[in-house]
C-alpha cells in the first residue's frame, strides 16, 4: 500500500479558516412548477421534492452515468414563498422547507404534524452564526451538515465492522481491501446514512465520502458529509407520514429508510433456493484429488451440503491467472471432476479476480486492445505491484498484474462471455473476489477517468459483469458472491465479509459488518465460518461461529486450513452437525425472508433498531439479531458459552424443534446464562408459528408442500429469570 492510497483512504480534516460559507446572492425562482432554483455564489443548485423526500444539486453533470440509481425521480409541484426577509419557504404536499439566504440554512417539516424532520446544524460560535458553515464548496468538492439531537442514532455507511450506531464516529465511504475487519477501512461502502427519528442522508456518486458522525473532533452536535466530488447529487430522504411499505410496523421509520434508498438503488434479486445451503470452501483444495476425497466424505457423513468451492489457487496457477483457464498440470480434464461433483448431487463455485498476470498472453491481448487501465505517464497498461507482506506469510505471492477496464464496452463483454465455457462444463456461482485495487491517480481508463475516479465504482462494474454473466450463461439461475461493493451492489446479489481472524473479536466483527451492511440496503450476506486466517483449530469458536450463521442469509465454511466439521473434535461435529440439520429445517422460514428482502430491502438478519423501533433500550444490544420476523438470534461469543441477551417486550420462549417449548421468558429484560456446546439462544415469541421442513442433507430434497410447525404455544408462565 503507497502513501497516497493511504491518504486516500484516511484524510484529513478540512482546514475549517479556508472553508466558506455558501449564501443564496438573489431570489430563488421556480421552474415549471417543480424545480427551485438556488444562487449560491459562483455555484447554481436545485430542489425538489419527490415521493422519498428531497434531491439537492448541482447544476454540472457527470461525463459519466455509472447506473447506480434504477429509476429516475419524478418531482413535484411545488409552490414558492418569498414573504420573508433573509429567507424563504419551499412549499409540497408533504412538507414545508424554509431556506435562509446568509449563509444558506435550511428546515424541513411535516406538515401534516408541524414536526421538524431535519435541519442545517445550529451549531453556533463565538463571533459567527455558524462555527462550521451548513453549505460550503471546497477545493476538491462539497461540504454538506445536519443538525443531530443529543442523543440521536445514526446507521447505515455500508460495512463498518465497529458499532452499528455511527454516532461519534468518522466513516469513509471508500473501498478498501482491509485484510480484516479490525479497523474502520472495509470492503463495502456505500454513502447512505440515516436515523430513526424519520431521515436519512444518500449522495449518489461515485466518489469518496467523508461522514463525520456526531464526530466530536469536528462537531459532537453535528451530521458533516464531506463530497470529493465536483457534482453533487444528494438526497434527504424523509418519512412524513406512515407508509404501506412497512411489513409490521407502519411507524418503522428504519425499515422506510431502507425501502426509499433501494427504490433508488434497486433491490436485491432472490437468490436460487440451493445457495440457501451449505456452501463448503477454504483457502484452498490443492487438487482434485483432494476435493474429491472431502465431497465424498460430505456425503458419507450425512453432512448437510449444497455447494463446494474451488478457490483461486485450487484451479488458478497463481503465477499467470486469471484467464479463465484451469491449470493444467493438476487439472487435465476438470469436467470429469464437475461430473462427478453433480453425480453427488454438488453445485460448484469458483473463484475469480479482474486482474490478469504480466506473464498471461492475455495481457498483451487485453493491452493491445485497450482493456487494461493504462499508466497515465507512458500510455501503456498500468501494472500493478501488490504488497506482498499481505501474501507471503499467509498464501503464494500474486504477480505484477494488469487491471481489466470495465469501462471499455469490448473489455466488458468479452470477460461477461469469457464466463460461458464455465458454466457449460458445471460451474453454478462464481465467487468475485477482490475489486479494490484502483488507487493510483496514475491509472485511466478508456473514459477518461483516473484511477481514483473509478475507485469505488470499479467494484459495481465488475460485479454486474459478472452477475450478467451468470444471468446469462447459468443453467441454475445467476448466484454471485462478491467481496467489494458500492451503491447499489445489492442488486448483484449477495456478499460476504472477507478475511475475518480467527477468534472471538474477529467473529463478532464479521457478524456486525454483516449486520451493518444490511442496515446500508444489502439483505444477503455471509461470513467466513471459523475465520479466514490463522487455523487455531478452538473448537469453541468454530462451533459458535457455525451456529449464529445458521440464521444469516448464506452459510460458507471458509478459511486457511480445513473447515469441514469433522476436522474439529467429535464434541464439535456434533454440535456442528447439530447446528447444519438446523439451518436446513430452517430453509422454507429463511427463503420466505428473502423474498421479503426482494421486495422491502429489509435484510435477512435484523438489528434491534430495525427489529424494534420503538424500543430504544433494545437497540443497545447490537450483537444480537432477529432473523426475519420471528427468531431472535443472541449469538454466543464466549469461549466458555456464557452469552447475555435482551428480550424485547412480550414473552419469548426458546426455540429449539428438538424439546418442548419450556416456560416462557418475559420481555423488558435482559438474561445471561451458560449454554452448552451444543446449546443456542435463540427465541420466537408466543403465539408465533414458522414452517419447519424436513431434515435433508440437499436442498434438492425439500419438498414444497409439505412443512411441519413449530408452534410457540406450549409453555409455562412467564417469568422473569
Amino acid at each position: 500500500m503507497n502513501k497516497a492510497a493511504l491518504a486516500h483512504a484516511h484524510p484529513q480534516s478540512p482546514d475549517w479558516n479556508d472553508v466558506q460559507a455558501l449564501n443564496v446572492t438573489q431570489a430563488p425562482t421556480l421552474t415549471g412548477k417543480n424545480t427551485v432554483t438556488l444562487a449560491l455564489g459562483n455555484n447554481t443548485c436545485f430542489l425538489q421534492v419527490f415521493e422519498h423526500g428531497v434531491r439537492f444539486y448541482s447544476d454540472n453533470q457527470r461525463d459519466y452515468d455509472y447506473g447506480l440509481l434504477v429509476k429516475e425521480v419524478t418531482p413535484q409541484t411545488l409552490h414558492l414563498n418569498h414573504k420573508e426577509q433573509g429567507g424563504c419557504t419551499v412549499n409540497s404536499d408533504d412538507f414545508a422547507i424554509h431556506i435562509e439566504y446568509a449563509p444558506f440554512s435550511f428546515q424541513v417539516r411535516d406538515k401534516l404534524t408541524q414536526r421538524l424532520v431535519c435541519q442545517s446544524p445550529n451549531d453556533g460560535h463565538f463571533v459567527r452564526k455558524h462555527r462550521i458553515p451548513p453549505l460550503s464548496k471546497v477545493e476538491n468538492g462539497w461540504l454538506m451538515c445536519f443538525e443531530l439531537n443529543s442523543n440521536e442514532a445514526m446507521y447505515g455507511l455500508g460495512e463498518k465492522w465497529g458499532p452499528l450506531n455511527k454516532r461519534g464516529q468518522l466513516i469513509r465511504s471508500y473501498n478498501y481491501d482491509a485484510l480484516g475487519v479490525n479497523a474502520e477501512i472495509s470492503y463495502k461502502n456505500t454513502p447512505f446514512c440515516w436515523s430513526p427519528e424519520g431521515w436519512g442522508v444518500f449522495v449518489h456518486t461515485p466518489a469518496a465520502v467523508t461522514h463525520a458522525v456526531g464526530y466530536p473532533a469536528w462537531s459532537q452536535r453535528a451530521y458533516y458529509c464531506w463530497v470529493e466530488d465536483p457534482v453533487l447529487d444528494l438526497f434527504l430522504l424523509l418519512k412524513p407520514k406512515p407508509s404501506a411499505h412497512t411489513t409490521e410496523n407502519s411507524l418503522n421509520t428504519a425499515a422506510e429508510m431502507l425501502y426509499a434508498y433501494t427504490d433508488l438503488t434497486g433491490r436485491a434479486p432472490m437468490p436460487p433456493s440451493w445457495s440457501g445451503g451449505v456452501i463448503l470452501s477454504k483457502a484452498y483444495y490443492q487438487d482434485p484429488q483432494e476435493l474429491l476425497s472431502v465431497a465424498k466424505e460430505v456425503r458419507a457423513r450425512n453432512m448437510p451440503c449444497d455447494t463446494i468451492t474451488i478457490d483461486g489457487r485450487a484451479w488458478q496457477d497463481t503465477e499467470t491467472r486469471f484467464a479463465f483457464e484451469w491449470d493444467a498440470s493438476r487439472w487435465p480434464d476438470p469436467k470429469s471432476v464437475l461430473d462427478e461433483l453433480k453425480a453427488m448431487g454438488f453445485k460448484v463455485c469458483l473463484w475469480e479476480y479482474p486482474l490478469i498476470s504480466v506473464k498471461h498472453k492475455w495481457f498483451k491481448l487485453f493491452a493491445d486492445n485497450g482493456w487494461l487501465l493504462k499508466d497515465k505517464r507512458t500510455g501503456q497498461a498500468y501494472e500493478y505491484h501488490w504488497d506482498q507482506q499481505a501474501f507471503d506469510r499467509v498464501l503464494t505471492a500474486l504477480p505484477v498484474s494488469g487491471i481489466v477496464d470495465f469501462t471499455h464496452p469490448d473489455a466488458y463483454k468479452f470477460w461477461r462471455d469469457a464466463h460461458k465455457p464455465l458454466f457449460e462444463i458445471g460451474v453454478d456461482m462464481i465467487k468475485a473476489d477482490f475489486g479494490e485495487q484502483l488507487e493510483d491517480d496514475n491509472m485511466i481508463a478508456s473514459n477518461s477517468e483516473s484511477g481514483l475516479a473509478l475507485h469505488n465504482v470499479y467494484a459495481h462494474l465488475y460485479n454486474r459483469c459478472v452477475y450478467e454473466a451468470a444471468s446469462k450463461y447459468s443453467a441454475c439461475g445467476p448466484f454471485l458472491f462478491s467481496r467489494s461493493s458500492w451503491t447499489g451492489g445489492q442488486r448483484y446479489n449477495s456478499q460476504w465479509g472477507g478475511d475475518p481472524q480467527a477468534d472471538w473479536e474477529g467473529m463478532m466483527g464479521n457478524i456486525r459488518g454483516g449486520l451493518s451492511w444490511g442496515l446500508s440496503g444489502a439483505p444477503f450476506y455471509a461470513t467466513d465460518i471459523g475465520g479466514f486466517y490463522k487455523d487455531t483449530r478452538d473448537d469453541a469458536l468454530y462451533v459458535r461461529w457455525a451456529q449464529a450463521a445458521v440464521f444469516s442469509a448464506h452459510f460458507r465454511l471458509h478459511g486457511i486450513g480445513q473447515r469441514e466439521p469433522w476436522s474439529y473434535s467429535p464434541q464439535a461435529n456434533n454440535a456442528t452437525m447439530k447446528a447444519l440439520n438446523l439451518r436446513y429445517r430452517l430453509q422454507h422460514y429463511l427463503q420466505a425472508a428473502m423474498q421479503q428482502a426482494t421486495q422491502t430491502g429489509l435484510p435477512v438478519q435484523r438489528p434491534m433498531v430495525l427489529a424494534c423501533p420503538d424500543e430504544k433500550q433494545a437497540w443497545a444490544f447490537e450483537n444480537q439479531f432477529m432473523c426475519g420476523n420471528d427468531l431472535l438470534v443472541a449469538p454466543c461469543f464466549s469461549p466458555d458459552g456464557h452469552v447475555e441477551y435482551y428480550l424485547p417486550n412480550g414473552e419469548w420462549l426458546r426455540f429449539n424443534p428438538e424439546q418442548p417449548a419450556g416456560k416462557a421468558l418475559k420481555g423488558g429484560h435482559v438474561y445471561s446464562e451458560t449454554l452448552a456446546l451444543d446449546e443456542m439462544a435463540v427465541f420466537i415469541r408466543v403465539g408465533v408459528s414458522i414452517g419447519l421442513n424436513q431434515a435433508v442433507t440437499n436442498t434438492e430434497h425439500i419438498t414444497k408442500d409439505h412443512s411441519g410447525l413449530f408452534v410457540a404455544d406450549s409453555y409455562w408462565p412467564a417469568q422473569n429469570e
